[in-house]
């Protein structure tokens, strides 16, 4: 029964239901050539990878994908296309049929043989890893021959997986033709978990080298870190027996140190990141191929638990000495600073106690001259009771204008005395 009335549906509902179907492993079948070839691409060059599998698809006449999708998987009959469109690179893997029938005898078929190659050489980018990866049946007759063929003795690695059903063996090494090599025994497994095995195989080489792009970043961080570590320690021995003179210079010098780390954790805590997030991804994926030993043969797990560790523990380490030189420059800086803002403080109270001392002075002066004032306002005031005694005295006031003043003197002097202290004591006491 449909609903009369649908519910208002979040924009990207579809897009996010349809995350955990992204990028699937394909169902394949032994024997199969895969070359497997991974792009290190910044953003204009994604894009350019997008438009030059749709003319790969144009030379074939086939529909060119959705423009919004970020992988794609295509037919060509020659070979099989996979594109897949990452955060930083750009993975291409081509998967063709592979005849047995003279295994070990000479050298098997690649399947980028079946790709145009003025095309490939076009590839957008620059190249982070490439693999050629062989799955023949392990019952197969002349595998152990083709093993010894492609792979270099000297360095063969080799373990069972998917619960022993199936063999892998790499030597991890860039042969001559620039392609590294793997070559998975395939025993009785259906397509879709052979897909899965292989999908996983691909993904520990990519991986990998996209783990150790945080190597050269690390190296390169140890050299700046280390000399402004020299620069740390010497201005801390400064600031003990620096000057009120010396500490704004001290201050610039230590402003400008911190700018230098931040700046250098800011270019490098990106990579850093990336790379652990890498190296957790190669750890999962060799859980997943559920791998176990050969007899005398290092397993996959072990070879990259080995050589893998110390370039992870690079960089953990250079991530762990700069957020620890970020917070011994910041707790110097705070040492500074209240530092000089304690002097500050001090120089702003010998400001405040010299003016609080110039003020009393002024006062104690007001004080001394205030008798002046009660003499100056006093003979102004006298004057004007004797001009008004004078105008009186015509009109019956009983005293001349000069004895009138001389009553009046001690009055108004009393008078404007008083006022005067009156008004001092409000302000004072305000």
């Amino acid at each position: 029964m449909q609903l009369k009335h649908q519910l208002a549906q979040h924009p990207q509902r579809v897009s996010l239901h349809n995350e955990v179907h992204a990028r699937p492993p394909q169902a394949l079948t032994a024997p199969l050539a895969i070359s497997h070839v991974v792009m290190l691409c910044d953003a204009a060059e994604r894009e350019a990878s997008r438009s030059h599998v749709a003319a790969l698809l144009r030379d074939h006449h086939l529909p060119l994908p959705d423009p919004q999708s970020s992988h794609f998987r295509m037919d060509l009959g020659a070979f099989h296309i996979r594109w897949e469109l990452h955060t930083e690179f750009v993975s291409w893997t081509f998967m063709s049929a592979l005849p047995v029938d003279r295994l070990g005898e000479i050298e098997p078929d690649r399947a980028l043989n079946a790709v145009p190659q003025s095309w490939f050489a076009g590839l957008p980018g620059q190249c982070l890893s490439s693999l050629h990866l062989w799955v023949v049946p392990m019952l197969a007759s002349g595998a152990s021959g083709l093993i010894k063929q492609m792979l270099l003795e000297d360095t063969v690695l080799a373990s069972t997986v998917a619960g022993d059903v199936g063999e892998v063996y790499t030597d991890f090494a860039i042969h001559a033709d620039g392609f590294s090599r793997m070559v998975l025994l395939a025993g009785d497994m259906s397509p879709r978990r052979l897909g899965r095995l292989v999908q996983r195989l691909l993904e520990i080489e990519t991986y990998r080298m996209a783990a150790l792009l945080g190597l050269p970043a690390a190296r390169q961080a140890f050299g700046i870190l280390a000399t402004a570590e020299r620069e740390l320690a010497e201005l801390a021995s400064a600031i003990q027996s620096a000057t009120a003179q010396d500490e704004p210079l001290l201050l610039d010098r230590l402003t400008k140190l911190a700018g230098q780390v931040e700046s250098q954790h800011a270019a490098t805590h990106s990579r850093f990141s990336a790379s652990a997030a890498y190296f957790e991804l190669v750890d999962k994926r060799i859980v997943e191929i559920n791998e176990s030993a050969l007899p005398g043969m290092q397993t996959l797990g072990q070879f990259m638990d080995r050589r893998l560790s110390p370039a992870r523990s690079t960089c953990e380490w250079a991530t762990r000495r700069q957020d620890a030189l970020s917070q011994r420059v910041s707790r110097i800086s705070s040492l500074l600073r209240t530092r000089v803002e304690i002097e500050q403080q001090q120089s702003s109270q010998a400001l405040l106690a010299t003016m609080n001392a110039r003020q009393d002075l002024q006062l104690k002066l007001q004080s001394t001259v205030e008798g002046l004032s009660v003499a100056a306002i006093t003979y102004y005031i006298v004057g004007l009771v004797s001009y008004l005694a004078k105008g009186a005295h015509s009109l019956g006031w009983p005293w001349s204008a000069e004895s009138t003043a001389a009553a009046a003197i001690p009055v108004v002097a009393l008078g404007i005395w008083w006022s005067l202290r009156r008004l001092h004591h409000r302000v004072f006491k305000n």
